[in-house]
């Protein structure tokens, strides 16, 4: 599978509408308890790309990207307007947003990752597609200096220290991150006259697993 390592225009991604989705297997017994179980170990966003068209030279700009990703063949890079942070919404991403692991003495490669905490219950989120400039990483409670102390893969979200954390040193990391899709149609309707009143073209857009 072909990923392009270009992010999606963010003034036509923002105000589109998307979220993630999970599947739930569900079998409901005959005293009416149900067994519930989900083959997903993580969730899978799905957009509408349509939603942001504000003008013609929009439309204009979402073919040529469309074209360019020749439909759904090559994957590309997607900005979550409501979730691209390693920290709420409000702050500003620091080295400490996020634990990524605890050193041994001997890994020197962590995944990038959110937790997502709610009620006692935790889910981790690997998060492949870090935005370039963006990630800061801590050891133990210090800042850590990247090309100095270590290295982000872009395109996997592993983080790489040149010397292996101490054992039980806890690496933290923060950073703002993109979401890997691809187009979820190889057609796209648009009606020059009907734009202008404002029936916006619908232009699904999938999640994919890198």
């Amino acid at each position: 599978m072909a990923f392009h390592e270009i992010r999606f225009p963010t003034s036509l991604s923002f105000g589109s509408v998307g979220g993630p989705e999970r599947r739930t297997e569900i079998v409901t017994l005959a005293n009416g308890y149900e067994e519930r179980n989900t083959p997903w170990a993580h969730s899978r966003r799905h957009y509408d790309a349509g939603v942001g068209l504000r003008s013609l030279d929009d439309v204009e700009a979402l073919l040529a990207f469309f074209e360019a990703r020749q439909g759904q063949l090559h994957g590309f890079r997607w900005k979550d307007w409501a979730d691209y942070k390693s920290c709420p919404a409000s702050r500003v991403v620091a080295y400490d947003d996020q634990p990524i692991g605890a050193g041994d003495g001997v890994q020197a490669q962590f995944q990038l990752q959110k937790i997502y905490l709610s009620g006692g219950v935790s889910y981790a989120r690997p998060v492949t597609k870090p935005v370039l400039g963006s990630v800061k990483v801590g050891v133990q409670g210090h800042h850590r200096a990247e090309a100095v102390d270590f290295e982000v893969d872009l395109q996997t979200g592993i983080v790489s220290f040149g010397t292996a954390p101490p054992v039980g040193a806890l690496v933290t990391a923060g950073f703002e991150f993109d979401v890997p899709v691809r187009f979820d149609t190889d057609r796209i309707l648009v009606s020059v006259a009907s734009f202008q009143v404002g029936d916006l073209p619908q232009v699904p857009v999938v999640e994919v697993r890198v």
